[in-house]
């Protein structure tokens, strides 16, 4: 799925679970763990590919390189496994579940479905295991406008239970 609806919808998740669970969770850095995978892969393969580029003056053949660094940084970032260690140690330091950490699951569980074999499939049980699904593509524009409408129909939701309890 694409960086910007995981945003979306790790805010989503957090507005809703709000409705229901005594402790706040907040939205804007439910947001910020629900684009974390994708940010971590990429960020640093991006700029290295863009120094090479502007101030080494390499030609972009050298992004094959940059794309292993990405895939590699991609395993880690998408594992089920991985996030389970990080929330662990994130609870024992704060003393309290960091709620806002399940941004990051919520990223990789609708990752696993969305990302075909052939383009950064998901691998939710590394280092465990290799095992990887192939679903359907997240860039179809079928599926980019059912996502769409499906995010503005779970913040029109939440809007309008924000509304009913406002009014008295």
């Amino acid at each position: 799925m694409d960086v910007f609806a995981h945003a979306l919808w790790a805010g989503a998740a957090a507005r809703g679970a709000n409705l229901k669970l005594r402790s706040r969770v907040r939205p804007l850095w439910a947001a910020f763990w629900g684009v974390f995978p994708d940010v971590f892969a990429f960020t640093w393969p991006i700029a290295v590919s863009i120094w090479q580029q502007v101030v080494e003056r390499k030609p972009p053949g050298q992004a094959r390189t940059n794309l292993a660094l990405a895939w590699d940084l991609y395993q880690v970032s998408h594992s089920l496994v991985i996030f389970a260690l990080v929330f662990g140690l994130a609870w024992l330091v704060a003393r309290r579940p960091v709620l806002e950490l399940l941004g990051w699951p919520l990223h990789i569980l609708i990752d696993i479905p969305t990302h075909t074999e052939r383009f950064f499939p998901t691998p939710f049980l590394w280092p465990l295991s290799t095992f990887r699904a192939s679903g359907i593509s997240w860039g179809n524009r079928w599926f980019m406008i059912t996502n769409y409408s499906a995010l503005a129909a779970a913040y029109l939701l939440l809007w309008v239970h924000r509304r009913r309890q406002q009014t008295p």
